[in-house]
C-alpha cells in the first residue's frame, strides 16, 4: 500500500516545522546549542500537539552526524533511521503496553552499555503516566543519576498522574493546544502542496473540529477529501465528517431567546434524522452560549472566541439583547444536565427536555438592581410606608366597611352637592363625629384607594373647630403609614374640604393591638410571614443567590 496519510507525510522533521510550540522548540534549540540539555525531559500537553514529534527531533539533534546540533541534517544515517523508527540507539517505548516493572528493569540493564554508533542512547517513553507504581519506583534511581551517554525523553497527556518523585527528576515542557487560526494556516499550505481544492469555510470547520490537535486536523482533512478528485461542497464535507452545521447551533440559540419551542423541536429532529451525534451538538451549543457570554463580558472577545468574522457578527446580534446574568443561568442549566445527557439511553429526548427547560428560565434581576430594591423596601418600612399585611378577619371587615363607606360617600356627596347649590350654606351641616368620619373615609376611598384600607378600623377621638384627632387601629403598619407627613397632608386636605375650613389632623396609635388574644396575635404573625415569603423580592433573592429561607422576623 503506497498511500501515506497526511499526518505521517507532513510530520515535522525539524524544530522550525513544529506548529505553534515555539516556546518549547526555541528553548530546546538553545539548550542543544549551548550543550546544556537535561538528561531527563518530560513533554506534557494535549493529544496531537507534537510531544513525541519534538522528542524525535531532539533525538536527531543529539545524534546527528554533525551534532549535537539544533538543526539536524535529516540526511545522515542516524537522522534517517530515527525518522524511519529503526535507529539502533533510539528506543521508542509505549508506556501503556510496557508498564511493568520487568520492562523498567530491562532498561536499567541495557543503559549500562554504550551506544552502537551514535553519541547517545535515547529512550522515548510515550504515555509515561501509564507505568505502574512499581515501575516508577524501579526507575527512580536510574532517572536521577543515569550514565552520561543516556537521555530519557517522556511524553504524557496526564502529568498529574505521574508521581512527584519522578517529576522532580525531570525538566518539564508544557505544550499548548494549537489555536484554530494556526491549524487553518498549516492546512492551507498542505492543501496547496497536495493540490487539494477545498472551500475556506470547510478548512475553518476542520480546524475547529480538530480541537487544538494538528494530528486530528490532518486526519479530518484526509477523511474529508478521500476518494474525490473534484471539489466537494461544504455541505458534502459536513456529511462526510458527520458534524452538524454551525448554523443549526445559531438557529437553536435564536429559538431559545425567542421562546419558540416548536422551532427547537424541529431543529433537534432534523439533526436526529440526519444521524448526527446529539451529545456533540449539545457540546457545540454550550460552546456557543459561552461565546455569547464572553462577548458580553470581555472587550477583547476576539482573542477568546475562535470564529470567522461572519460568525462573530451572528454572535454580536444574538448577545446584544441578552443579559450576562441570563446567559449565566442558561449555561448553569446546560452544565448541570451535561453528564445526564452524555450517558442517557435517549439523548434526543434528554436534549429536548433541557432545551424546553431553558424556555422557562425567567431572566433574573441583576444583583445591583435587587440590592437597590431591597434597600428601597427597607427604607419604606423604616418610614412607615411599607406594604400592608392584614389578617383574614381584617380583610372581611374591610370588605364590609368598604360597602358602608361607599354608601356614606354617596350620601356625603349628595349632601355636599345640595349644600353647594344653596347660597346660604357654605359649610357641611352639623353631623355626629362618627358620621362625619365615615363620610371622610368615603372621599378617601374614592380619591386615594391605596390609603383607605389603613383607616378601616380608625375613628375620631376628638374634634374641635379647626382640629381633628383620629385613632388608627389594626396593624401597626397602618399607623406607621398614616403618620407620615405626606399622608397627614392628604387627611388635612380632605377634612378641610369636607368641613369647609382649614383643619389640623393629628394621628394617634390605637390600643386594640395590645388587647388581642395571644392566639390571634400568633395567627396574625403567621399570616404576615406567609405574605413576606411569597413577596416577589424575596423570591428573586432566593433564586439569584441560590439561597434558603431560614426564618422571618416580624418584630
Amino acid at each position: 500500500m503506497s498511500y501515506v496519510v497526511l499526518a505521517r507525510k507532513y510530520r515535522p522533521q525539524s524544530f522550525d516545522q513544529v506548529v505553534a510550540q515555539g516556546h518549547v522548540t526555541q528553548t530546546l534549540m538553545n539548550a542543544v546549542a549551548s550543550d546544556r540539555l537535561a538528561h531527563a525531559i518530560l513533554f506534557a500537553g494535549p493529544r496531537g500537539t507534537g510531544k513525541t514529534t519534538i522528542a524525535r527531533i531532539l533525538a536527531k539533534s543529539m545524534n546527528c552526524r554533525r551534532g549535537p546540533s539544533p538543526t539536524p541534517c535529516n540526511a545522515c544515517q542516524s537522522c534517517l533511521e530515527i525518522t524511519a523508527g529503526s535507529a539502533a540507539d533510539v528506543f521508542e517505548i509505549d508506556g501503556a503496553s510496557n508498564n511493568g516493572v520487568e520492562q523498567v528493569r530491562e532498561i536499567r540493564e541495557n543503559i549500562k552499555y554504550m551506544p552502537v554508533r551514535s553519541a547517545f542512547k535515547i529512550y522515548v517513553i510515550d504515555e509515561v503516566h501509564m507505568l505502574s507504581t512499581a515501575a516508577f519506583n524501579a526507575l527512580l534511581k536510574t532517572l536521577e543519576e543515569p550514565p552520561a551517554h543516556v537521555i530519557f525523553l517522556f511524553a504524557t497527556t496526564e502529568p498529574r498522574k505521574i508521581p512527584v518523585t519522578i517529576l522532580s527528576r525531570c525538566q518539564r515542557y508544557d505544550l499548548k493546544r494549537i489555536d484554530a487560526a494556526a491549524i487553518n494556516e498549516s492546512l492551507a499550505v498542505i492543501c496547496q502542496k497536495e493540490k487539494i481544492d477545498i472551500e475556506s469555510q470547510s478548512l475553518a470547520l476542520i480546524a475547529r473540529e480538530a480541537d487544538g490537535s494538528m494530528r486530528d486536523a490532518l486526519s479530518l482533512l484526509d477523511q474529508a477529501t478521500a476518494g474525490s478528485d473534484s471539489l466537494q461542497t461544504h455541505a458534502q464535507i459536513l456529511e462526510v465528517l458527520g458534524v452538524a452545521d454551525r448554523q443549526i447551533v445559531f438557529d437553536l440559540a435564536d429559538a431559545v431567546f425567542r421562546g419558540d419551542a416548536v422551532r427547537i423541536l424541529d431543529l433537534i429532529d432534523r439533526v436526529y434524522q440526519s444521524g448526527l451525534n446529539i451529545p456533540d451538538l449539545y457540546t457545540r451549543f454550550i460552546e456557543h452560549m459561552r461565546n455569547l457570554l464572553v462577548w458580553k463580558l470581555s472587550p477583547d472577545y476576539k482573542g477568546l472566541v475562535e470564529l470567522s468574522d461572519p460568525e462573530l457578527d451572528i454572535i454580536k446580534q444574538q448577545a446584544e439583547p441578552a443579559s450576562p446574568l441570563h446567559l449565566h443561568q442558561i449555561l448553569e442549566v446546560l452544565f448541570n444536565a451535561e453528564q445526564h445527557l452524555k450517558y442517557s439511553a435517549q439523548p434526543r429526548m434528554a436534549f429536548e427536555v433541557v432545551m424546553i427547560k431553558l424556555l422557562n428560565i425567567r431572566p433574573a434581576l441583576p444583583i445591583e438592581d435587587l440590592i437597590n430594591k431591597i434597600d428601597g423596601l427597607q427604607k419604606q418600612f423604616s418610614s412607615g410606608q411599607g406594604p400592608e399585611f392584614t389578617t383574614d378577619e381584617q380583610r372581611l371587615e374591610s370588605a364590609d366597611s368598604e360597602e358602608s363607606v361607599t354608601r356614606s360617600a354617596e350620601e356625603s356627596k349628595t349632601s355636599a352637592q345640595m349644600e353647594s347649590e344653596s347660597p346660604k350654606n357654605t359649610h357641611a351641616p352639623p353631623q355626629k363625629d362618627e358620621d362625619a368620619w365615615q363620610a371622610i373615609l368615603g372621599i378617601i376611598s374614592e380619591r386615594y384607594p391605596s390609603l383607605a384600607p389603613n383607616l378601616n378600623h380608625s375613628k375620631i377621638i376628638s374634634q374641635a373647630e379647626d382640629r381633628i384627632e383620629i385613632e388608627v387601629n389594626g396593624s401597626g403598619f397602618n399607623y406607621q403609614r398614616m403618620r407620615t407627613t405626606e399622608n397627614i397632608k392628604v387627611l388635612e386636605e380632605i377634612a378641610g374640604t369636607f368641613f369647609g375650613r382649614r383643619m389640623t389632623v393629628v394621628v394617634h396609635p390605637g390600643t386594640n393591638k395590645a388587647t388581642l388574644p395571644q392566639k390571634d396575635k400568633i395567627a396574625a404573625a403567621n399570616r404576615v410571614k406567609q405574605d413576606l415569603l411569597h413577596h416577589p423580592l424575596v423570591a428573586d433573592a432566593i433564586e439569584i443567590f441560590n439561597g434558603k429561607l431560614v426564618d422571618i422576623k416580624t418584630g
